[in-house]
Protein backbone atom coordinates (compact mmCIF):
# COMPACT_ATOMS: atom_id res chain seq x y z
CA UNK A 1 0.00 0.00 0.00
CA UNK A 2 1.26 3.45 -0.93
CA UNK A 3 -0.03 6.42 1.03
CA UNK A 4 -2.31 8.99 -0.57
CA UNK A 5 -0.37 12.21 -0.99
CA UNK A 6 -1.78 15.18 0.94
CA UNK A 7 -0.67 17.93 -1.42
CA UNK A 8 -0.19 21.24 0.40
CA UNK A 9 0.57 23.12 -2.82
CA UNK A 10 -2.82 22.21 -4.28
CA UNK A 11 -4.62 23.36 -1.13
CA UNK A 12 -2.58 26.58 -1.11
CA UNK A 13 -3.84 27.34 -4.60
CA UNK A 14 -7.43 26.64 -3.55
CA UNK A 15 -7.21 28.98 -0.57
CA UNK A 16 -5.42 31.67 -2.57
CA UNK A 17 -8.31 31.66 -5.05
CA UNK A 18 -10.77 32.06 -2.16
CA UNK A 19 -8.71 34.85 -0.62
CA UNK A 20 -8.49 36.75 -3.91
CA UNK A 21 -12.28 36.73 -4.08
CA UNK A 22 -12.52 37.88 -0.47
CA UNK A 23 -9.94 40.63 -0.97
CA UNK A 24 -11.89 41.83 -4.01
CA UNK A 25 -15.03 42.11 -1.88
CA UNK A 26 -13.08 43.99 0.77
CA UNK A 27 -11.84 46.39 -1.89
CA UNK A 28 -15.47 47.14 -2.71
CA UNK A 29 -15.86 48.24 0.90
CA UNK A 30 -12.78 50.46 0.71
CA UNK A 31 -10.62 48.01 2.69
CA UNK A 32 -7.21 46.71 1.63
CA UNK A 33 -5.59 44.26 4.07
CA UNK A 34 -2.03 45.23 4.97
CA UNK A 35 0.91 43.20 6.30
CA UNK A 36 4.04 44.69 7.84
CA UNK A 37 7.06 42.39 8.10
CA UNK A 38 10.00 43.13 10.40
CA UNK A 39 13.27 41.46 9.44
CA UNK A 40 16.30 42.15 11.65
CA UNK A 41 19.80 41.65 10.29
CA UNK A 42 20.88 39.65 7.26
CA UNK A 43 20.12 36.00 8.01
CA UNK A 44 19.85 34.44 4.51
CA UNK A 45 17.19 31.91 5.47
CA UNK A 46 15.07 34.58 7.17
CA UNK A 47 15.50 36.93 4.22
CA UNK A 48 14.31 34.24 1.80
CA UNK A 49 11.34 33.38 4.00
CA UNK A 50 10.21 37.00 4.45
CA UNK A 51 10.60 37.69 0.73
CA UNK A 52 8.34 34.74 -0.02
CA UNK A 53 5.73 36.14 2.37
CA UNK A 54 5.91 39.58 0.73
CA UNK A 55 5.66 37.95 -2.71
CA UNK A 56 2.54 36.05 -1.62
CA UNK A 57 1.03 39.32 -0.35
CA UNK A 58 1.67 41.02 -3.68
CA UNK A 59 0.21 38.05 -5.56
CA UNK A 60 -3.02 38.33 -3.61
CA UNK A 61 -3.27 42.12 -3.59
CA UNK A 62 -2.46 42.55 0.10
CA UNK A 63 -0.53 45.73 0.86
CA UNK A 64 2.88 44.93 2.33
CA UNK A 65 5.77 46.74 3.97
CA UNK A 66 9.17 45.42 5.01
CA UNK A 67 11.06 46.98 7.92
CA UNK A 68 14.72 45.99 8.21
CA UNK A 69 16.32 47.16 11.46
CA UNK A 70 20.08 46.68 11.75
CA UNK A 71 21.35 43.56 13.52
CA UNK A 72 22.55 45.80 16.38
CA UNK A 73 18.99 46.96 17.14
CA UNK A 74 18.00 47.13 20.81
CA UNK A 75 14.88 45.87 22.53
CA UNK A 76 13.69 49.44 23.10
CA UNK A 77 14.11 50.29 19.43
CA UNK A 78 12.15 47.21 18.44
CA UNK A 79 9.41 48.09 20.90
CA UNK A 80 9.14 51.60 19.42
CA UNK A 81 8.84 50.14 15.92
CA UNK A 82 6.13 47.72 17.04
CA UNK A 83 4.28 50.58 18.74
CA UNK A 84 4.37 52.57 15.49
CA UNK A 85 2.97 49.62 13.55
CA UNK A 86 0.30 49.02 16.20
CA UNK A 87 -0.92 52.59 15.72
CA UNK A 88 -0.87 52.47 11.90
CA UNK A 89 -4.43 51.75 10.79
CA UNK A 90 -3.26 50.64 7.34
CA UNK A 91 -1.45 47.71 8.97
CA UNK A 92 -3.71 44.76 9.77
CA UNK A 93 -0.96 42.23 10.44
CA UNK A 94 2.47 42.50 12.04
CA UNK A 95 5.03 39.77 11.38
CA UNK A 96 8.19 39.68 13.51
CA UNK A 97 10.56 37.29 11.75
CA UNK A 98 12.36 35.01 14.20
CA UNK A 99 14.99 34.50 15.40
CA UNK A 100 15.81 37.96 16.70
CA UNK A 101 19.40 38.85 17.72
CA UNK A 102 20.49 37.69 21.18
CA UNK A 103 20.50 41.22 22.62
CA UNK A 104 16.78 41.61 21.86
CA UNK A 105 14.19 40.33 24.32
CA UNK A 106 12.09 38.36 21.84
CA UNK A 107 9.23 37.68 24.24
CA UNK A 108 8.84 41.37 25.10
CA UNK A 109 8.78 42.27 21.42
CA UNK A 110 6.27 39.57 20.45
CA UNK A 111 4.01 40.39 23.38
CA UNK A 112 4.10 44.09 22.43
CA UNK A 113 2.30 43.32 19.16
CA UNK A 114 -1.37 44.28 19.25
CA UNK A 115 -3.21 40.93 19.52
CA UNK A 116 -5.62 42.16 16.84
CA UNK A 117 -2.62 42.31 14.45
CA UNK A 118 -0.89 39.11 15.64
CA UNK A 119 -1.09 37.26 12.33
CA UNK A 120 1.52 34.72 13.48
CA UNK A 121 -0.82 33.71 16.31
CA UNK A 122 2.03 33.73 18.86
CA UNK A 123 0.65 36.28 21.35
CA UNK A 124 -0.59 34.93 24.72
CA UNK A 125 -3.97 36.52 24.00
CA UNK A 126 -4.19 34.62 20.70
CA UNK A 127 -3.31 31.37 22.44
CA UNK A 128 -5.84 32.15 25.19
CA UNK A 129 -8.57 32.66 22.62
CA UNK A 130 -7.67 29.32 21.07
CA UNK A 131 -7.79 27.58 24.46
CA UNK A 132 -11.26 28.98 25.13
CA UNK A 133 -12.53 28.26 21.60
CA UNK A 134 -13.14 31.92 20.79
CA UNK A 135 -12.59 33.35 17.28
CA UNK A 136 -9.11 34.74 16.81
CA UNK A 137 -5.83 34.44 14.96
CA UNK A 138 -4.40 30.91 15.07
CA UNK A 139 -0.72 29.97 14.67
CA UNK A 140 -0.17 29.46 10.94
CA UNK A 141 1.43 26.01 10.78
CA UNK A 142 -1.17 24.22 12.95
CA UNK A 143 -3.96 26.05 11.13
CA UNK A 144 -2.48 24.84 7.85
CA UNK A 145 -2.32 21.26 9.14
CA UNK A 146 -6.01 21.41 9.99
CA UNK A 147 -6.83 22.67 6.50
CA UNK A 148 -4.90 19.75 5.00
CA UNK A 149 -6.95 17.30 7.07
CA UNK A 150 -10.26 19.02 6.43
CA UNK A 151 -9.85 19.51 2.68
CA UNK A 152 -8.75 15.90 2.22
CA UNK A 153 -11.79 14.65 4.13
CA UNK A 154 -9.70 12.98 6.83
CA UNK A 155 -12.13 12.10 9.67
CA UNK A 156 -11.19 14.07 12.79
CA UNK A 157 -14.22 13.80 15.06
CA UNK A 158 -13.75 10.78 17.33
CA UNK A 159 -10.30 10.02 15.94
CA UNK A 160 -7.30 9.19 18.11
CA UNK A 161 -4.71 11.87 17.32
CA UNK A 162 -1.08 11.92 18.45
CA UNK A 163 0.97 15.12 18.31
CA UNK A 164 4.72 14.65 18.62
CA UNK A 165 6.18 17.89 19.94
CA UNK A 166 4.92 20.39 22.50
CA UNK A 167 6.19 23.75 21.24
CA UNK A 168 4.09 26.89 21.68
CA UNK A 169 4.26 27.47 17.92
CA UNK A 170 3.14 24.06 16.64
CA UNK A 171 2.59 21.27 19.14
CA UNK A 172 0.34 22.93 21.72
CA UNK A 173 -1.93 24.85 19.31
CA UNK A 174 -2.13 21.78 17.06
CA UNK A 175 -3.38 19.70 19.97
CA UNK A 176 -5.96 22.35 20.86
CA UNK A 177 -7.26 22.58 17.29
CA UNK A 178 -7.64 18.82 17.09
CA UNK A 179 -9.36 18.76 20.46
CA UNK A 180 -11.80 21.49 19.40
CA UNK A 181 -12.55 19.35 16.33
CA UNK A 182 -13.52 16.53 18.73
CA UNK A 183 -10.48 14.31 18.34
CA UNK A 184 -9.02 12.49 21.35
CA UNK A 185 -5.54 13.96 21.58
CA UNK A 186 -2.27 12.72 23.07
CA UNK A 187 0.76 15.03 23.15
CA UNK A 188 4.08 13.19 23.08
CA UNK A 189 7.54 14.46 23.95
CA UNK A 190 11.02 13.30 24.97
CA UNK A 191 9.74 11.81 28.25
CA UNK A 192 6.84 9.85 26.75
CA UNK A 193 6.97 6.16 27.68
CA UNK A 194 6.67 3.59 24.87
CA UNK A 195 6.48 6.26 22.19
CA UNK A 196 6.19 3.74 19.31
CA UNK A 197 3.26 2.06 21.05
CA UNK A 198 1.48 5.37 21.62
CA UNK A 199 1.93 6.41 17.99
CA UNK A 200 0.68 3.02 16.70
CA UNK A 201 -2.72 3.66 18.32
CA UNK A 202 -3.23 6.88 16.38
CA UNK A 203 -5.60 7.48 13.48
CA UNK A 204 -3.90 10.85 12.93
CA UNK A 205 -0.20 11.51 13.58
CA UNK A 206 1.26 15.02 13.57
CA UNK A 207 5.06 14.97 13.76
CA UNK A 208 6.68 18.26 14.80
CA UNK A 209 9.92 17.53 16.67
CA UNK A 210 12.57 18.71 14.20
CA UNK A 211 14.38 15.35 13.97
CA UNK A 212 14.92 13.89 10.52
CA UNK A 213 13.24 10.53 10.00
CA UNK A 214 12.64 10.08 13.73
CA UNK A 215 9.18 8.49 13.42
CA UNK A 216 9.77 5.02 12.03
CA UNK A 217 7.50 3.44 9.44
CA UNK A 218 6.53 0.58 11.78
CA UNK A 219 5.28 3.11 14.34
CA UNK A 220 2.49 4.09 11.96
CA UNK A 221 -0.76 2.16 12.10
CA UNK A 222 -1.67 0.95 8.59
CA UNK A 223 -4.09 3.44 7.08
CA UNK A 224 -3.33 6.30 9.49
CA UNK A 225 -3.13 9.91 8.27
CA UNK A 226 0.31 11.43 8.85
CA UNK A 227 1.00 15.17 8.90
CA UNK A 228 4.77 15.68 8.75
CA UNK A 229 5.64 19.21 9.91
CA UNK A 230 9.41 18.65 9.90
CA UNK A 231 11.70 20.15 7.26
CA UNK A 232 15.24 18.98 7.97
CA UNK A 233 18.07 19.69 5.55
CA UNK A 234 20.41 16.71 5.35
CA UNK A 235 23.91 17.18 3.89
CA UNK A 236 25.74 14.16 5.33
CA UNK A 237 25.69 11.08 3.09
CA UNK A 238 25.98 8.81 6.14
CA UNK A 239 22.67 10.22 7.36
CA UNK A 240 20.94 10.48 3.98
CA UNK A 241 21.69 7.01 2.63
CA UNK A 242 19.91 4.98 5.36
CA UNK A 243 16.89 7.28 5.12
CA UNK A 244 16.66 7.04 1.35
CA UNK A 245 17.82 3.47 0.79
CA UNK A 246 14.42 2.51 -0.65
CA UNK A 247 14.18 5.63 -2.81
CA UNK A 248 16.98 5.40 -5.38
CA UNK A 249 15.83 8.42 -7.38
CA UNK A 250 15.83 10.68 -4.33
CA UNK A 251 19.18 9.27 -3.26
CA UNK A 252 20.61 10.01 -6.67
CA UNK A 253 19.33 13.59 -6.49
CA UNK A 254 20.96 13.92 -3.08
CA UNK A 255 24.29 12.78 -4.48
CA UNK A 256 24.01 15.28 -7.31
CA UNK A 257 22.86 18.21 -5.19
CA UNK A 258 24.60 17.43 -1.90
CA UNK A 259 21.50 17.99 0.22
CA UNK A 260 17.96 16.76 0.69
CA UNK A 261 14.93 17.78 2.76
CA UNK A 262 13.65 15.06 5.08
CA UNK A 263 10.64 15.30 7.34
CA UNK A 264 10.34 14.10 10.92
CA UNK A 265 8.74 10.90 9.61
CA UNK A 266 10.93 8.25 7.97
CA UNK A 267 10.34 8.21 4.19
CA UNK A 268 9.47 4.48 4.37
CA UNK A 269 6.20 5.46 6.08
CA UNK A 270 4.77 6.09 2.62
CA UNK A 271 4.25 2.32 2.48
CA UNK A 272 2.43 2.17 5.81
CA UNK A 273 0.32 5.30 6.17
CA UNK A 274 -3.03 5.72 4.48
CA UNK A 275 -2.34 9.39 3.75
CA UNK A 276 0.86 11.39 4.14
CA UNK A 277 2.07 14.95 3.58
CA UNK A 278 5.20 15.04 1.39
CA UNK A 279 8.37 16.92 2.35
CA UNK A 280 8.70 19.31 0.65
CA UNK A 281 5.27 20.25 -0.70
CA UNK A 282 3.05 19.30 2.21
CA UNK A 283 2.81 21.49 5.31
CA UNK A 284 5.39 24.02 4.09
CA UNK A 285 3.22 25.84 1.53
CA UNK A 286 0.38 26.00 4.04
CA UNK A 287 2.25 28.09 6.61
CA UNK A 288 2.50 31.14 4.35
CA UNK A 289 -1.02 30.46 3.07
CA UNK A 290 -2.44 30.70 6.57
CA UNK A 291 -0.41 33.85 7.24
CA UNK A 292 -2.18 35.42 4.27
CA UNK A 293 -5.49 34.09 5.55
CA UNK A 294 -4.82 35.55 9.00
CA UNK A 295 -4.02 38.95 7.48
CA UNK A 296 -7.35 39.05 5.67
CA UNK A 297 -9.08 37.71 8.76
CA UNK A 298 -7.46 40.43 10.91
CA UNK A 299 -8.65 43.10 8.49
CA UNK A 300 -12.20 41.87 9.03
CA UNK A 301 -11.97 41.33 12.76
CA UNK A 302 -10.46 44.78 13.33
CA UNK A 303 -13.47 46.27 11.56
CA UNK A 304 -15.95 44.15 13.52
CA UNK A 305 -17.09 42.21 10.48
CA UNK A 306 -16.48 38.48 10.68
CA UNK A 307 -18.46 37.31 7.66
CA UNK A 308 -15.51 36.87 5.32
CA UNK A 309 -14.29 33.69 3.64
CA UNK A 310 -11.12 33.95 5.70
CA UNK A 311 -13.21 33.45 8.83
CA UNK A 312 -14.44 30.14 7.46
CA UNK A 313 -11.12 28.73 6.24
CA UNK A 314 -10.09 27.66 9.72
CA UNK A 315 -13.57 26.92 11.01
CA UNK A 316 -12.33 24.25 13.40
CA UNK A 317 -10.50 26.84 15.52
CA UNK A 318 -13.66 27.80 17.32
CA UNK A 319 -15.40 24.42 17.33
CA UNK A 320 -16.39 22.98 20.67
Amino acid sequence: MTARVLDGTKIRDEIFAELKSDISRLAGEGIRPGLAAVLVGENPASQLYVKSKIAASEQLGIASWMHTPHASVTTDQMLRLVDTLNKDDAVDGILIQLPLPSQVDSKRVLEAVDPAKDVDGFHPVSLGRLVSGRPGLVACTPAGCMEILRRNNIPIEGANAVVLGRSDIVGKPMALLLMHANATVTICHSKTRDLPGVVRRADIVVAAMGKAGYVQADWIRPGAAVIDVGTNKITDAKEAEPLLRNFPMRLQKFREKGSVLIGDVHPDAVNTAGALTPVPGGVGPMTITMLMNNTVKAARLRRNNVSSKAENVQSTAGAR
